[in-house]
């Protein structure tokens, strides 16, 4: 796959796939075409890409170790309504499309193998798509510049690490929930022991809470609430950038 095509700009490319040399195959040619590429073997890798990065396209391999490529479809669907999905199989069955699309929440299913330029058309395609999509109420999180803008643009608040870091997590989370565990877990550095109490997790996201309220109308229910049982929800509609 060393066929380049036209420039393309700079799109953000998650792919998914547990077969070693068509994963490195894939990645060198994105990367030939302009995108930016992060590869995983599989959901549980891509998990960590998800959380430290703001992705334009999935491509999933249907056929992953663990979770599913269906299942991580409709997860990510859930989580981030706006991005591209591609999903990739071996597997040309119907009813396995109709799922893709109708349970996984897929904008195009491509059937193995690939042609490189194809999947670089359905990308330039889709990502253009995504950057044009209108998030009326929605929340901007830039990562970069760690800014959270208000749907309106009136108001940009800035964010500690911490605070990125927790909002990225709950959005990236089933129905935008994660314990207090996990949560916690988030902050506590291989090199030590100890990690964050309860009593500093409840303390930053009330901070957190404080700064986002400043900017939201008086009538509105919290940014982040507590979940009974469980640990905190995030209640903002949420779109991630660079």
């Amino acid at each position: 796959m060393n066929l380049k095509l036209n420039s393309t700009p700079q799109f953000v490319v998650a792919l998914v796939e547990d077969d070693r040399f068509l994963r490195q195959e894939v990645d060198a040619h994105l990367r030939a075409n302009g995108f930016m590429v992060y590869s995983a073997s599989s959901a549980a890798e891509l998990n960590d890409s998800i959380i430290h990065e703001a992705i334009d396209i999935f491509i999933l391999d249907m056929n992953l170790p663990g979770e599913s490529g269906l299942s991580l479809s409709k997860r990510i669907r859930e989580s981030f309504p706006n991005v591209g999905i591609v999903i990739m199989t071996a597997n040309a069955n119907l009813h396995d499309r109709i799922a893709g699309y109708s349970h996984g929440g897929a904008d195009v299913y491509l059937t193995k193998p690939v042609s490189p330029v194809e999947l670089v058309l359905v990308l330039q395609g889709l990502g253009k798509r995504v950057k044009k999509i209108v998030t009326e109420n929605f929340w901007t999180l830039k990562i970069q510049d760690r800014v959270l803008i208000s749907p309106n643009l009136e108001h940009k608040l800035r964010l500690t690490n911490r605070e990125k870091t927790l909002l990225i997590a709950l959005a990236n989370a089933k129905g935008h929930v994660l314990d207090s565990g996990a949560l916690s877990d988030l902050f506590t550095s291989e090199d030590i022991d100890d990690v964050m109490s309860k009593h500093a997790l409840e303390e930053m996201i009330a901070r957190l809470r404080k700064k986002i309220k400043s900017a939201l109308p008086a009538d509105s229910e919290p940014a982040i609430k507590s979940v009974w049982g469980r640990g905190y929800q995030l209640c903002l509609k949420l779109e991630i950038s660079n």
